[in-house]
């Protein structure tokens, strides 16, 4: 009933947002994860009578509930519903009500207690002392105390924004080893106008791996440690051994440090003779580094990234000479970015949140090789394209910390305020050199009782002698509902409908399905067209028992997508379907991304395509990410 009631209830938001404005196939895969046991263990933290005292840095707080639960303290400090112990509970509230009463008061001293994996955020005296976790803790090291500190951008005897302390929590709770954040603010006894900060974070176990098989003659493997030595570093390995490829056996490699001298830039270099090319079906031998400083706060100053890389094909399988696509290209990409104004907004902590961000991006995507096949043709995919596009942003976000979004009870950030994204530039491919102009708007709406919404609206296009070429328009928005309660049970909706137009296509793909923004599941490439309307309704049911630690939330699901093609009218339109469900599976503790089993079913797939099958897919997003400025690029009407 309650799905039901939501598709009709889908339909109508659908209406009036308008007015008003990933699976890989898996094949017969087999997933492992790594030390599966030893973090299964760490799960449930033994609660363990409180010591008197929790020394911080000489800072020592007495035995207190208030004090030692730190997940229950940031709950009351926002909204709690139902009211209920702390596992029951969840956040849903503005990320810097807790921090505004200390507004403009002076930063004395900084804290930083670090927990790991086995450790409750329910109660900092609480450990688990098991086997398995005492196992897991001498192969897992704590972040150290540096790496969270390198991660501030708030500052001792300063005054305290309680904007920027909230973007900090976000920011540090945003580190791919780090479980959940809590930054919290105490009063200094004798004092009116001083308060001390802690920062509490809780650490991911950060040891993964993964790997598949298809029989013995095929098998991968994955190891990784995102926190190598609790430094910040990630260390990756990967292997292959497939008895069809010449040589039998690929491997890649990958090292990347985050936030390298405390200049909030990530720094990555890699190998790989075994990687899928996203434009083909062949392999490729990819060698990389890059650069990347993102935008962590409003009151940041600049943002950008820096990359370069060499890729390659190679007949790794045999391919026939005819069949190969041997080629060669380099890529390099620089984009930067400049917050205007920020200086002055920096020294005003009671200044607006609304930001002008200016930023220049230049790409330049060579072939060196172009397979034989479409020498003296025009393929974009396969020439060499330049770019050089100029973008303002005006944006304001603040955020909501809430739950149960993609994650199974961590806290994730939802951004609420609004984004508009102005781009222009140049664009050369062969001996096409056209001018480019785009708009990204989005805005961000976040309720009182606890619903999401996000609603976007993206065009752009080239001119080309006078004529607009390559034309897209694209508008919708997505719902995440607010939680209902089904005795022990949390539901949320889930809603993504979206429009595409296309116009005078000449270069650019034309409008698919197998996208964030047709049907999910729907592999193949041979439903195209000129105009789309999806519509993606789901409701997930997040289970309150654990098994092993791990939490369960099962979900039916029914997408619907309306094709028209290129140069036909409306009503030759094709109506394509999705409908099925599955369950989807979390330990919180682990950093491996949530493992979802799924089944589709498609009542009308083309030739090349099944109507029916399940997937296993052990790479879902389980927390909900963004960013507050993007780089500049060209309006995206596939991708997401």
């Amino acid at each position: 009933m309650w799905f039901t009631c939501n598709i009709v209830t889908s339909c109508r938001f659908f209406i009036i947002v308008s007015k008003n404005c990933l699976l890989q196939p898996a094949g017969r895969v087999i997933l492992f994860i790594l030390f599966f046991g030893i973090a299964a263990g760490a799960l449930n933290a033994q609660e363990v009578k409180l010591p008197d005292t929790l020394d911080l840095k000489k800072l020592r707080f007495t035995q207190n509930k208030f004090v030692n639960n730190i997940f229950q303290q940031a709950v009351n400090s926002v909204t709690r519903t139902p009211e209920a112990n702390a596992d029951e509970s969840y956040l849903n509230g503005k990320s810097e009500d807790s921090y505004l009463p200390y507004q403009g008061r002076i930063i004395r001293h900084i804290f930083i207690e670090p927990y790991g994996f086995n450790w409750s955020f329910y109660d900092t005296s609480a450990r688990d002392n098991s086997r398995a976790a005492k196992i897991g803790s001498k192969l897992h090291h704590t972040t150290r105390r540096f790496v969270i500190r390198n991660n501030l951008f708030i500052e001792e005897n300063t005054r305290l924004n309680a904007f920027m302390l909230a973007d900090n929590e976000r920011h540090i709770r945003s580190l791919e080893f780090i479980q959940d954040a809590r930054i919290l603010v105490n009063e200094v006894p004798g004092t009116s106008d001083s308060v001390d900060v802690t920062v509490y974070t809780k650490d991911l176990f950060s040891i993964g791996g993964g790997g598949g098989s298809n029989g013995l003659n095929h098998i991968s493997i994955n190891l990784y440690d995102a926190n190598f030595v609790g430094m910040g570093q990630r260390v990756e390995i990967s292997g292959l051994y497939d008895y069809n490829r010449s040589p039998n056996f690929g491997y890649g490699a990958l090292y990347r440090k985050t936030n390298i001298g405390h200049s909030f830039i990530d720094g990555t270099a890699g190998y790989t003779v075994m990687n899928m090319s996203d434009y083909t079906l062949e392999e490729e031998a990819t060698e990389y580094v890059s650069l990347s400083r993102r935008l962590v706060s409003p009151y940041s100053r600049f943002a950008g990234w820096l990359t370069i890389s060499h890729n390659e094909s190679h007949n790794a399988y045999n391919t026939p000479d005819s069949n190969l696509l041997e080629y060669k290209y380099n890529l390099f990409d620089l984009w930067a970015g400049y917050n205007l104004g920020i200086r002055k907004l920096t020294d005003d902590i009671n200044s607006k949140r609304d930001r002008k961000f200016l930023a220049l991006r230049y790409y330049n995507r060579f072939f060196t090789d172009i397979p034989f096949q479409v020498n003296n043709r025009f393929n974009p995919v396969f020439n060499s394209s330049q770019a050089l596009l100029a973008q303002i942003t005006l944006f304001r976000q603040d955020y909501y910390k809430t739950q149960y979004i993609y994650g199974f009870g961590t806290t994730e950030d939802l951004p609420y305020g609004y984004k508009v994204a102005v781009t222009a530039g140049w664009h050369k491919q062969l001996s096409m050199e056209r001018p480019y102009a785009g708009l990204n708007v989005t805005k961000y709406i976040a309720t009182p009782k606890g619903d999401f919404i996000e609603a976007y609206l993206r065009t752009g296009g080239f001119l080309y002698n006078s004529k607009i070429q390559d034309g897209g328009l694209l508008f919708g928005a997505i719902l995440f509902s607010r939680i209902h309660f089904w005795n022990s049970t949390k539901i949320r909706q889930y809603i993504n409908a979206s429009y595409t137009q296309l116009y005078n296509r000449v270069t650019t793909a034309p409008l698919a399905i197998n996208n964030f923004y047709g049907l999910r599941g729907f592999l193949s490439d041979s439903a195209v067209g000129g105009q789309r309307i999806s519509l993606q309704l789901e409701t997930e049911f997040f289970l309150h028992f654990k098994i092993l630690g791990f939490q369960f939330a099962p979900f039916p699901y029914i997408d619907m997508s309306l094709l028209t093609p290129e140069h036909g009218s409306f009503s030759k339109s094709s109506f394509y379907t999705s409908v099925g469900g599955g369950v989807r599976a979390r330990n919180e503790h682990l950093i491996f991304e949530t493992i979802e089993l799924r089944a589709y079913f498609f009542p009308v797939a083309p030739q090349d395509m099944s109507g029916f099958k399940v997937i296993l897919n052990a790479n879902i997003r389980y927390r909900y990410s963004s960013n507050f400025i993007a780089a500049p690029d060209l309006v995206q009407l596939n991708n997401y």
